[in-house]
């Protein structure tokens, strides 16, 4: 009996500091244990849609043909790759310069697209479009905590996208705190612009953070800059 409550007692002091470590591990860098499965899932990205030249159909040839302005171009890939976008595939990257930190993009904002990383909102536009919102979500303090120091950007840093077909760079405008149903952050606005978002405070979901950049310059990339 002795022995038996000296194990447990033991098992549960084992516990405890685990515990107390594991909390330490998060308040300082991030959760440990969902760091170690976000990287896992970011070695099992789909990046096909990247990787891959993007087939075109006569109909598309046809199409891209008549356009005979960059602006233009982009917005055709832009349109052609939404289209082609699955959910949890990689459709381009996105760099924090003032960070020193650049992640996948992946499609979609479900539980196991943001596992993989940074996910964006399929209801809105892939950059290139004019006149529409880009938005993109990310975790704080799980699965890598892609956009931790979302609190950080501050008006005036640069926010680059990189796409397939161009490479996009945001100048952040501001931030702000709203409420997990806000999805009007998301809504076009009648010039381009990036909308990120996350988790606020950190180790709460009571918030959410948005960081709202416009766009500074774009460079057409592969066929689009033909």
């Amino acid at each position: 009996m002795r022995r038996l409550v000296r194990a447990t007692s033991s098992v549960l002091i084992l516990s405890g500091l685990l515990l107390v470590l594991d909390a330490g591990v998060t308040l300082l860098w991030q959760e440990p244990v969902t760091a170690v499965i976000g990287l896992i899932k970011r070695g099992e990205i789909n990046h096909g849609l990247v990787d891959r030249p993007l087939s075109l159909s006569p109909l598309d040839n046809r199409a891209l043909a008549g356009i005979t302005n960059t602006q233009g171009r982009i917005a055709f890939y832009a349109r052609l790759y939404a289209r082609r976008a699955a959910i949890g595939e990689q459709i381009g990257s996105i760099e924090f310069p003032k960070l020193h930190a650049s992640y996948d993009v992946v499609q979609g904002t479900n539980t196991a697209s943001l596992e993989e990383g940074p996910g964006h909102y399929p209801a809105t536009a892939f950059p290139g479009i004019p006149g529409r919102t880009v938005a993109i979500a990310g975790h704080r303090t799980t699965y890598l905590a892609p956009f931790r120091y979302l609190n950080e950007l501050d008006p005036g840093d640069l926010i680059v996208v990189n796409m397939p077909y161009a490479r996009f760079t945001y100048r952040v405008q501001r931030q702000q705190i709203v409420t997990p149903t806000s999805l009007w952050i998301t809504a076009d606005k009648g010039y381009e612009r990036l909308v990120l978002s996350a988790c606020n405070p950190l180790y709460s979901a009571s918030q959410r953070i948005a960081v709202f950049a416009s766009l500074y310059e774009q460079q057409p990339l592969g066929r689009a800059a033909l």
